[in-house]
């Protein structure tokens, strides 16, 4: 039975695999049709044999590593920030129906308020340097995160509650026996969402006021007409987002491996 289950992980990771580069091979063919039928120009669509030049010259002279790491530092660090917060917050909001119905709707509200409009605020107050940039993800990360921490603990049994409360569990025994365990899929999946939101906060902090990061990196090829470079920049940015969701991932197969256990006898 093992053996069974483990060749049908390894089939369908393989089937994976091969739909990726599949889908990859198609996306190029496309890309590189579209260039030689229209005949378009390197600064309006470059190739990506253009685009892949751009990147090892970026690499070879240590500018695309240099404005990664800065970016990675503002998203890891709003990342940590939002999420922490959002974490405290959300167990405030659900375990106090009171304070929830009080500050919900303010929440709720602050998030019909265009991260774009924010930020030029949060340069002005915070400086151009790396506080504000922080801040920026740490906005965009808080409300899903913030929702979900409060959906998942709602949504523990109350009967699990009851059985906890007669066994005179303290209130740190409920939260980290129940509590915890039964919140920890549905904040995950809020954490998917926020790790993906916050390489997008640091890039519009970047746009609106930095000297360095991909969204300047994005900002210099715009004025250079170096389209080539903006792909570059792009397409880093788009691999670190893969690679925080993907950690984020691994991070739930290793916390929620009774789900695996359980669907396993089932």
């Amino acid at each position: 039975m093992a053996k069974r289950r483990s060749r049908f992980t390894n089939n369908r990771a393989l089937q994976s695999a091969t739909l990726l580069v599949v889908s990859l091979s198609v996306a190029l063919a496309i890309w590189l049709a579209i260039v030689a039928i229209a005949d378009l120009p390197a600064f309006i669509l470059p190739s990506p044999g253009q685009v892949w030049e751009r990147f090892l010259r970026a690499l070879a002279d240590g500018s695309l590593a240099r404005h990664m790491w800065v970016t990675l530092q503002e998203v890891l660090l709003g990342l940590l920030v939002g999420v922490g917060a959002a974490s405290l917050l959300g167990y405030a909001l659900a375990k106090s129906r009171r304070l929830e119905r009080a500050l919900a709707p303010y929440v709720v509200a602050s998030q019909s308020i265009p991260i774009v409009a924010i930020a030029p605020l949060l340069v002005i107050w915070f400086g151009p340097g790396l506080l504000s940039k922080v801040l920026i993800c740490a906005l965009i990360v808080f409300f899903p995160v913030l929702i979900n921490t409060i959906v998942g603990l709602h949504s523990v049994p109350q009967d699990l509650r009851d059985l906890m409360r007669s066994l005179r569990a303290s209130r740190w025994q409920t939260l980290r026996l129940l509590e915890l365990p039964a919140a920890l899929p549905v904040f995950l999946a809020g954490l998917r969402i926020g790790a993906t939101l916050s390489v997008i906060g640091a890039v519009v902090g970047e746009f609106v006021g930095a000297d360095r990061g991909l969204g300047f990196l994005i900002n210099v090829g715009r004025g250079e007409y170096d389209t080539a470079l903006v792909f570059v920049a792009v397409f880093t940015l788009i691999a670190t987002a893969l690679v925080l969701y993907g950690l984020v991932v691994l991070l739930e197969s290793r916390l929620l491996w009774w789900q695996r256990v359980n669907g396993n006898r089932t």
